[in-house]
């Protein structure tokens, strides 16, 4: 039974509310709360191939974007509206047909657009299935590997990345590394660790036909999906993909070694360097992609931060506590952290060697 001090609190508590403060508050959250109800809304419109009927076919009503997709119009006038009331595509009240500007087709449209977030879908329902287990885990303290994660999340997040690596890692990132992309192009051996997919391995082996490229990852499904991708682009002979933690690939005398947005997620991640050292050739490189912080909290409180550290909480940190040591990073590491990861590696030289509002590419040498 609440008591009469704890009620005068509660009373007291209101008075001293700011309503102005109050009303941009519930605004944020109502804001807030329909992104994430529409969330669901992406992914559907993604699997359905909605929104890429809609940019290309549009302006169109419910009835032609349910013919154009094999969709039933009841549905899909429910989901344009939805659509609308977002901003993610336009209605004109006139006709009663919507439609999509070039800018919110390149962004839910189309997949090689260098701004497209159509994945992201996959990703945020992944972390809803998932989170029973990381539930648990914040009461135990223990983690939840990559292995234990809904399917849905290793699609997600290839597709999700591959913008970035589409448009940036063959044209800006590694020209930005010394000496690199003169010794791929004459035919270097290229260690991609972490590869997932392998979405950035077949990128680099596409774009320098003679080097060899390895890619490494400990999730045996990642693997089988990378190896089918390379027989699928022709590239099963220069592209080889296996079994191997980060602290147990075989050592080749790479000239290049790369960690595309998971060494973070490691749960040694010195000693992944450490091993990565081993593997180098005298003046090999390791190129680290990391996601885009500042060295301090109060400067990652923005919204490429509020995303990061979401998908931190529900899947980076529970990755790197479900591993030996533990190190927990976290996707908001900051360039001053991963130096001195770098530095007990056994690394002499580090920079920053370019940046996106989305990634850090740090050079890492002997």
């Amino acid at each position: 039974m609440m008591t009469f001090g704890q009620t005068r609190l509660r009373w007291r508590n209101i008075m001293d509310v700011n309503e102005e403060r109050l009303n941009s508050f519930m605004g944020k959250m109502i804001g807030d709360v329909g992104a994430a109800m529409n969330a669901s809304l992406m992914l559907l419109g993604d699997k359905l191939g909605l929104y890429r009927a809609l940019a290309q076919g549009g302006p169109m009503n419910a009835a032609a974007l349910a013919k154009a997709t094999g969709t039933a119009e009841r549905y899909i006038q429910e989901w344009l509206s939805a659509q609308a009331a977002s901003g993610y595509i336009e209605y004109d009240k006139a006709t009663g047909k919507f439609s999509m500007l070039p800018e919110q087709a390149l962004a839910l449209a189309d997949e090689d657009s260098p701004v497209f977030l159509g994945a992201v879908g996959s990703l945020v329902g992944a972390t809803f299935l998932d989170e029973p287990k990381i539930t648990d885990a914040f009461k135990t303290g223990k983690g939840v590997g990559w292995n234990r994660r809904s399917e849905c999340l290793f699609c997600g997040t290839a597709r999700f990345f591959r913008t970035s690596y589409k448009h940036y890692l063959v044209q800006e990132w590694l020209p930005a590394l010394e000496g690199v992309v003169d010794k791929l192009k004459k035919g270097a051996v290229v260690a991609d660790v972490g590869c997932g997919h392998g979405v950035s391995t077949r990128l680099m082996a596409e774009a320098f036909p003679k080097s060899t490229f390895y890619g490494f990852d400990y999730h045996d499904g990642s693997i089988e999906a990378a190896r089918k991708s390379a027989r699928e682009a022709g590239l099963s002979d220069r592209v080889h993909f296996e079994t191997h933690s980060a602290k147990t690939f075989p050592a080749k005398g790479y000239d290049l070694v790369c960690f595309f947005d998971c060494l973070h997620d490691m749960g040694d991640p010195v000693g992944a360097l450490k091993h990565t050292r081993s593997t180098l050739a005298d003046d090999g490189t390791c190129m680290l992609i990391e996601p885009f912080a500042n060295d301090r909290l109060e400067d990652n409180l923005n919204p490429i931060g509020r995303v990061y550290y979401a998908a931190s909480t529900m899947i980076c940190t529970p990755a790197s506590l479900d591993q030996e040591v533990g190190l927990a990073l976290g996707a908001q590491a900051g360039e001053a952290r991963l130096r001195e990861v770098a530095r007990q590696g056994g690394f002499s030289r580090f920079r920053r060697a370019a940046e996106t509002p989305f990634n850090l590419i740090l050079e890492a040498r002997p």
